[in-house]
C-alpha cells in the first residue's frame, strides 16, 4: 500500500485493488502504478479484512476512492460478493478483475452487472504495456470523475442554485458536453469568482467562458448570446441552399446528419437546446448496440455530433424553427432569430418532451425541487435527500438508478400495477436489486408545498385514495408531448400532435386522424415511407406518429430518411 501523507498538497483520489493471487496483484499493481501513480494513490491488498480497514481510514481522511478492482477467479471465488459490499461511496466505479479466457466468470459477472451489484469488468493486463487494459481503466476513471463532478472547467456559471435560469444553463452545458463549474452567488466562493471578474452587482446568472485567454463575461445571457460567444454560430449566406435541413439534434436527427453528410449532401442541423434530445439526459443506456458496458446518453449524442461535424454537417445551435413553408422546389425554414434556411429537403426530428403534471402547486416549483426530465447536473445535489421519480418507462428507471448513487433513498412512483409492460427487463432487475430504490405502484404525486424550494410532497394511492405527505424532491418523467405545435397548418398531425407520414396519409388512419386544419397529401405519387404531407419533408423519431420510442430505432429512421432524401433529389 502506498501513502503520501508526507507530501503536502491536495488529497489525491485512490484506486484500490484486491486479490489473493500474488501474481495477479503484482502484474496489475505494476500497471496501475506506472500509468496512474502520478495522479492517484494506488492501494493494493491481499485480504478482505485489511481492505475494509484501509477503506475506513481513507474515508475518515477524506480521500475519495474512485475505482475499486476486485479479482474473481480460482483464488478469489467470492470476488463479486466482496466487490458488491465494499464500503465505498456510490460514486466509486466497482470493477470485477478476471483473467483472459476464464469463461466461467462471464455469466456471474454479467448477472451482477445486470442486477446493479457491480459496474464493470476488466481483463488482467496480458502485456507489460497493455493499451486495451489502460483504455478501459481510463474510461472508468473518467466515469468516476463525472459522477463526482470533478472535471476541468471551460465555463463557470455563477448564480442562485435553484434559480430556474441558472439551473437551465447548468443542464444545457452538461448536455452539450461542456465542462462547467457552478458557483453559488450567495456563497463566499461564488462572490470571489464575481470579484475576480470585476463584477460588483451583476445581473445573475453570470456565465464566464473561462477557457479563453481573456475570459468572456456574460450577464444574464440569452441562448443566442451564449452560442455566439462560443463561436458556434456560422451565419447562413443569403443565397445558400442546402440539400438537407434537419430540425433537431436528438438521436434521429444526428443519425440523419451523419449519413447525409458522409454521403456528400450539404447538410445543416438546427437545434434549439442541446444535442441528444431526451436521450441525452439518460445517465446510462445499457441496451444500445455496440456498448456492452453501457454509455450515457450525453456521451453517445456528443460522439454522434462530432461524427456528423467531421463529415461536414453544419450546426445551428440555440435557434428554433418557427415556420416551414414550400417555396417552389425549395423548403423554407423561418428561425427564432428571424433568419431563414433554404433547403431542397427537410427532416423533422424535433422529438418530444415529458408531460407536465398539471398540478399548479408542483408546476410553480419547476427547477426548485420539481424537475422535468433526468436533470443530470442536479444529481450530486441530491445527497442526503429523499428523491421521488414519477414515471414507469426506461427513462424513469435510468434516472432512479443514477439518482440512487447520491440520494439517501429513491422512490419510483408508478401509476400502473407494475413495470413489466413499460420498462426493459435489465432495468427492472437492477432496480429490484438496489436497496436504495423502492417502487410504489398505483401511486402519484398530487400536491406540494414550498416557496423557494419544494418542502413537502403529497402522494396519493390510486386504489384507496389515501394521501400521504412526505419531504422530498421530485423528478418527473411521464408520457411525452411532441414538439410539433409550430407545424400546425404545414404538415398533417394526429390528434395528439404527432406528425403523420407514409401510409398514414392515404387511408386507414383510425385513431391517427389528422386535426381539421392539417393539409392532405397533394401529389399524384404515393408518399414515401417517412414523408409528410409536404413532399420532400420527412419526419423521424419521437415526433412521428407510430414511432418506436427507442434510441436505436430513432437512429435507424434518421438513416432511412437520408435514402428517401436521395430519391426525392433524384426525382427533381
Amino acid at each position: 500500500m502506498t501513502t503520501d501523507d508526507a507530501v503536502a498538497g491536495p488529497v489525491r483520489p485512490a484506486i484500490v485493488l484486491l486479490t489473493r493471487d500474488d501474481g495477479t496483484r503484482r502484474i496489475v499493481e505494476d500497471a496501475l502504478r506506472r500509468r496512474y501513480g502520478a495522479d492517484y494513490d494506488v492501494h493494493t491488498f491481499g485480504d478482505v479484512a485489511t481492505t475494509h480497514d484501509a477503506l475506513s481510514r481513507l474515508t475518515a481522511a477524506g480521500t475519495p476512492v474512485v475505482l475499486a478492482l476486485v479479482a474473481l477467479g480460482t483464488d478469489d471465488p467470492d470476488g463479486l460478493e466482496v466487490l458488491e459490499h465494499l464500503p465505498v461511496d456510490r460514486t466509486c466505479v466497482r470493477v470485477a478483475l478476471v483473467r483472459w479466457g476464464d469463461w466461467s466468470t462471464t455469466r456471474p459477472i454479467f448477472d451482477a452487472i445486470g442486477m446493479g451489484a457491480i459496474d464493470r469488468w476488466i481483463t488482467c493486463p496480458g502485456l507489460p504495456v497493455d493499451e486495451e487494459f489502460h483504455t478501459a481503466v481510463t474510461e472508468y476513471l473518467e466515469e468516476a470523475a463525472t459522477r463526482r463532478g470533478t472535471r476541468f472547467e471551460v465555463v463557470r456559471v455563477v448564480g442562485v442554485r435553484w434559480d430556474p435560469r441558472t439551473q437551465y444553463l447548468r443542464d444545457l452545458f452538461d448536455r452539450n458536453h461542456l465542462p462547467a463549474g457552478f458557483y453559488d452567488a450567495t456563497a463566499p466562493e461564488g462572490r470571489a469568482v464575481l470579484r475576480a471578474a470585476g463584477l460588483a452587482d451583476p445581473a445573475l446568472p453570470v456565465v464566464l467562458l473561462h477557457y479563453q485567454q481573456v475570459p468572456t463575461v456574460l450577464q444574464r445571457p440569452t441562448d443566442i448570446q451564449i452560442a455566439d460567444a462560443f463561436g458556434l454560430f456560422e451565419p447562413v449566406g443569403k443565397d445558400e441552399v442546402f440539400d438537407l435541413a434537419i430540425i433537431g439534434a436528438g438521436p434521429a436527427g444526428l443519425g440523419a446528419a451523419v449519413y447525409a453528410a458522409s454521403e456528400g449532401l450539404r447538410t445543416i442541423v438546427v437545434e434549439q437546446e442541446a444535442v441528444g434530445g431526451q436521450a441525452g439526459t439518460s445517465s446510462l443506456i445499457r441496451n444500445y448496440l455496440g456498448f456492452p458496458a453501457g454509455i450515457s446518453g450525453g456521451r453517445l449524442a456528443f460522439r454522434a455530433y462530432e461524427q456528423a461535424w467531421t463529415f461536414g454537417a453544419r450546426f445551428h445551435f440555440m435557434r428554433s424553427v418557427t415556420g416551414l413553408a414550400a417555396d417552389g422546389e425549395e423548403r423554407r425554414l423561418t428561425l427564432s432569430d428571424r433568419g431563414t434556411v433554404r433547403a431542397a429537403t427537410v427532416v423533422l426530428a424535433t422529438g418530444a418532451s415529458y408531460k407536465r403534471l398539471g398540478v399548479p402547486s408542483l408546476d410553480t416549483l419547476s427547477g426548485r425541487g420539481v424537475f422535468y426530465g433526468a436533470t443530470v447536473s442536479e444529481a450530486p445535489a441530491m445527497r442526503g435527500r429523499q428523491v421521488y421519480v414519477a414515471g414507469g418507462g426506461n427513462s424513469a428507471g435510468q434516472a432512479a438508478v443514477h439518482l440512487a448513487r447520491y440520494a439517501d433513498h429513491v422512490t419510483l412512483l408508478v401509476r400502473r400495477q407494475g413495470l413489466e409492460t413499460t420498462m426493459s427487463e435489465y432495468l427492472r432487475r437492477e432496480i429490484a436489486s438496489t436497496p436504495a430504490i423502492t417502487v410504489r405502484t398505483r401511486a402519484e404525486a398530487v400536491a406540494g408545498t414550498g416557496t423557494d424550494f419544494l418542502e413537502t410532497l403529497t402522494l396519493r394511492d390510486l386504489d384507496s385514495g389515501a394521501e400521504e405527505t412526505v419531504p422530498g424532491v421530485l423528478f418527473v418523467l411521464i408520457g411525452a408531448e411532441p414538439h410539433s405545435q409550430w407545424l400546425a397548418g404545414s404538415v398533417a398531425r394526429d390528434r395528439w400532435g404527432y406528425v403523420l407520414t407514409g401510409a398514414d396519409l392515404t387511408g386507414g388512419r383510425g385513431t391517427a386522424a389528422p386535426a381539421p386544419e392539417d393539409p392532405t397529401w397533394p401529389a399524384e405519387r404515393p408518399p414515401a415511407m417517412l414523408e409528410t404531407t409536404m413532399p420532400g419533408v420527412f419526419a423521424v423519431g419521437d415526433v412521428r406518429h407510430g414511432s418506436v420510442k427507442r434510441v436505436a430505432s430513432a437512429v435507424g429512421e434518421g438513416a432511412l430518411a437520408v435514402s428517401l432524401v436521395h430519391q426525392h433529389l433524384a426525382r427533381r
